[in-house]
Parts: structure tokens; sequence; C-alpha cells
């Protein structure tokens, strides 16, 4: 019965996720977090057979979910940074420019 409720809230949750606007850095974050908590969860009951075992595993594979579907997030062409080395062999960051992104680097 437990895990009926728990499953309807992550039903619940996804549906009403899909409803608000989100850039897309978010929008990937939050549907990482959907999916790591709903498996969290399967391995969490599977693992433990009971409601505190689902739980805690539902929430590790929503935290875990949100920070890959985060860091996996496509950075704009504008803001992504390349790694120069100057003519001292100074390492440096700055803005990528045209090179990078035509692939003549």
């Amino acid at each position: 019965m437990i895990l009926k409720k728990a499953i309807l809230a992550v039903l619940m949750t996804a549906a009403l996720a899909g409803c608000e606007t989100q850039s897309e850095g978010q929008q990937r974050a939050t549907t990482g977090a959907l999916i790591g908590g709903a498996g969290g969860a399967l391995v969490g009951q599977a693992i433990g057979g009971n409601t505190k075992s689902t739980v805690i595993g539902a929430a590790s594979g929503a935290l875990l979910g949100a920070v890959v579907g985060s860091a996996t997030t496509p950075q704009p062409r504008g803001e992504q940074l390349c790694r120069y080395q100057d003519r001292y062999g100074r390492i440096y960051t700055a803005p990528c420019d045209d090179r990078y992104y035509n692939g003549n680097y």
C-alpha cells in the first residue's frame, strides 16, 4: 500500500513538473531528479523491503539524478571556456573563439 502511494506521489510530481516552464538546465535537473527518485525508490524497496529503505533510496536517487542532469547540460555557445597557453607557458581560461566551434583548434 505504501509503495503504491510512493509511486503515485512520484507520478503526480512528474505531471506537475511538466507544467512549469524552465530553462534547459533546470529541466534536465528536474528530469534527472524524477528518474533518479523513481529508480532509487525501487532499489531501496528491493534491498530493504520497508518504507524507510524506499524513502532513503528515493531521496538519494533524486539527489544523484539532479546532479547528473545538471552536470550533463550542454553549455550555450557563448558560455564555454577553453584553456589557452601564452608564449611564456602560462595557462589561462577564456571564452572559446571560433576555431573551437569550427574544429580548427
